[in-house]
C-alpha cells in the first residue's frame, strides 16, 4: 500500500528558524514586552512551510525502468519518471534507490529529474561490479515547494532484479569479427590447409610458401617443386579452468580478477569453437564449484556464459589437490587445460606447483595469471620516508618470490601467461592460436 508523500522542512526553513533564535534573545533583552513577537514570527513561518509544502503539487505516478539484464563492467541505464501535479518549475525532483551493491557502491543510486515532454524522468548508467542477482528494493523520490521552504517525500516498494552476467564485449567487437572472417578458419566451416601437423595434400609450390615444406623427393619425380599441405588440427579439447578462491576475488581496477579472466576465457572459447574446437569451463574453490561438459558448436556458446555466470566468489584458499585430481579424471584424452589462478607468496602456491606437475603429464596447461599492478607501483614510487622505503622493499621481494614460483610451473612444463589486467583477453588469445597451429594439444 502507497502511503501519501511526507511534509518535511528543506534546509532552507531549517536555517531559517534557527535564525529566529538570537532575535528573539535580542528582543527579551531589549524589550521584555515585545516577546510575544517572536513566538510569532516563528509561528509564520512554520505556517509558510506548510503551505508551501501543500503547493508543492502531488504525485500521480512513480515508474523505475530497471534493466532487467547487464554485463559486468559495462554500463547499463537505469530510468525514473515522475507525474507531479501542480507542481512548480522550481521543484527539483530528487530520486534515491536501493539496490544490491554490486549495482553501485553503498547500495544507492542517487539521480536528479529534468522536466521534459510533459513529464519528470532521469536517467543514470548502472556499472555493475560483480556477477550474480541484484536487486533494486525501494525508490525515494523529494520534491521541494515554490518557496523552497517545504518538500515531499514519497517511497514505493520495487520488485526490480538486474541479473549480471559475465562481460562478452570483446566477443561482439567488430575487431574480433573480421579477424574471425578473414581467419582461415573463418565463419564457414571447411577443410583448412596450409598449417598444422596432419598431412592433406601435395601442391605446386608457390612463392611465399615456407621452404621447409618442399617434398623434395615428389619435386625430383616430378620435375618441378612441390610443397607439402597440412590440414589444421581440429576437434581439440580445452578448459578454462577457474579458481574463484580469496586472491582470484581480489579488484584489480575496480572489477574482481576472477571476472577480468572469465572475459578473456570467453572470447577466447568463442573463437575456439568457430575453430571446430570443443569447450568446457572448470571452477573450484574448496571444492569443484561448476563442470560443464563440452560445447562443440558456437551456436551453444550462451550455455558457457550461462555456467560462468554461476561462478561464485569465495573468501577462504582453494583446494587444488581436490580440484585438479577430479579435473584430470573427466579428462579422458589429452586436452588444452588453461588454468586462472592467482598467488601471494610461494608458501601458499606450493600445492598449487604441485598438482599443475601432475596435470602436466597427460596434457597441455597453459597457466594464466595477472600481473600485480599494486605491487609494481609501490616499487616505482618515489621514496619519501622509511615507511616508503619499508613498503618498497617488502613489494620488490614479492615481485622476486612471484617470479620464482612461475619459474617453477616453467620447469615443470606449463606454459606461463603472465599480462597487465587489460591485455589478458588478447595475449590469452594469441597463446591458443600459437598453440594450435603447433598442433601441441591432440
Amino acid at each position: 500500500m502507497n502511503r501519501p508523500p511526507a511534509l518535511l522542512p528543506t534546509g532552507r526553513a531549517v536555517l531559517l528558524i534557527a535564525g529566529l533564535a538570537p532575535v528573539a534573545l535580542l528582543l527579551a533583552a531589549a524589550a521584555p514586552g515585545a516577546w510575544i513577537a517572536a513566538p510569532a514570527l516563528g509561528g509564520a513561518l512554520l505556517v509558510l512551510v506548510l503551505l508551501d509544502g501543500l503547493f508543492a503539487g502531488s504525485l500521480d505516478d512513480l515508474r523505475v525502468v530497471v534493466p532487467g539484464d547487464a554485463e559486468v563492467g559495462e554500463t547499463a541505464r537505469l530510468t525514473v519518471m515522475a507525474d507531479l501535479s501542480r507542481t512548480a518549475p522550481r521543484a527539483r525532483p530528487e530520486a534515491v534507490l536501493e539496490c544490491d551493491p554490486r549495482l553501485s557502491a553503498g547500495g544507492r543510486i542517487a539521480l536528479p529529474l529534468a522536466f521534459a515532454d510533459g513529464a519528470w524522468s532521469g536517467t543514470t548508467q548502472l556499472v555493475p561490479n560483480r556477477r550474480g542477482t541484484g536487486a533494486v528494493t525501494r525508490v525515494w523520490l523529494r520534491w521541494t515547494g515554490p518557496l523552497g521552504l517545504a518538500h515531499r517525500q514519497a517511497n514505493r516498494a520495487l520488485n526490480a532484479e538486474v541479473r549480471v552476467w559475465p562481460n562478452i564485449a570483446p566477443v561482439r567487437s567488430p575487431a574480433l569479427q573480421i579477424f574471425l572472417r578473414d581467419a582461415q578458419f573463418g565463419m564457414i566451416a571447411r577443410r583448412i590447409r596450409g598449417e598444422g601437423t596432419d598431412f592433406e595434400a601435395l601442391a605446386e609450390y608457390e612463392p611465399g610458401m615456407d621452404r621447409r615444406r618442399i617434398d623434395w623427393k615428389s619435386s625430383a619425380r616430378h620435375g618441378r617443386l612441390y610443397a607439402k599441405e597440412y590440414e589444421v588440427e581440429r576437434n581439440n579439447q580445452i578448459v578454462f579452468a577457474f579458481d574463484c578462491g580469496q586472491a582470484m576475488c581480489e579488484p584489480i581496477e575496480g572489477l574482481p580478477r576472477i571476472d577480468r579472466a572469465v572475459t578473456a576465457a570467453l572470447t577466447t572459447a568463442y573463437v575456439a569453437l568457430k575453430a571446430q574446437d570443443r569447450v568446457a569451463l572448470f571452477g573450484f574453490a574448496a571444492r569443484p564449484e561448476v563442470a560443464t561438459p563440452f560445447v562443440t558448436d558456437s551456436r551453444d556458446f550462451a550455455r558457457l556464459q550461462r555456467a560462468a555466470a554461476k561462478l561464485d566468489y569465495h573468501p577462504g584458499e582453494p583446494n587444488f589437490t581436490l580440484a585438479l585430481s577430479t579435473l584430470a579424471a573427466r579428462l579422458r584424452r589429452r586436452s588444452l587445460v588453461v588454468l586462472f589462478s592467482d598467488f601471494s607468496d610461494p608458501t601458499s602456491a606450493e600445492l598449487m606447483v604441485e598438482n599443475v606437475g601432475r596435470l602436466v603429464d597427460k596434457h597441455l596447461v597453459l597457466f594464466v595469471v595477472m600481473t600485480d599492478a599494486e605491487l609494481a607501483g609501490i616499487t616505482t614510487a618515489d621514496v619519501t620516508d622509511m615507511q616508503s622505503v619499508a613498503e618498497a622493499v617488502t613489494a620488490s621481494s614479492l615481485i622476486r618470490q612471484r617470479a620464482l614460483v612461475l619459474q617453477r610451473l616453467r620447469h615443470l612444463g606449463v606454459r606461463v601467461l603472465e599480462a597487465r589486467h587489460d591485455q589478458i583477453g588478447t595475449r590469452l588469445l594469441d597463446a591458443y592460436l600459437a598453440i594450435k597451429r603447433e598442433g601441441r594439444i591432440g
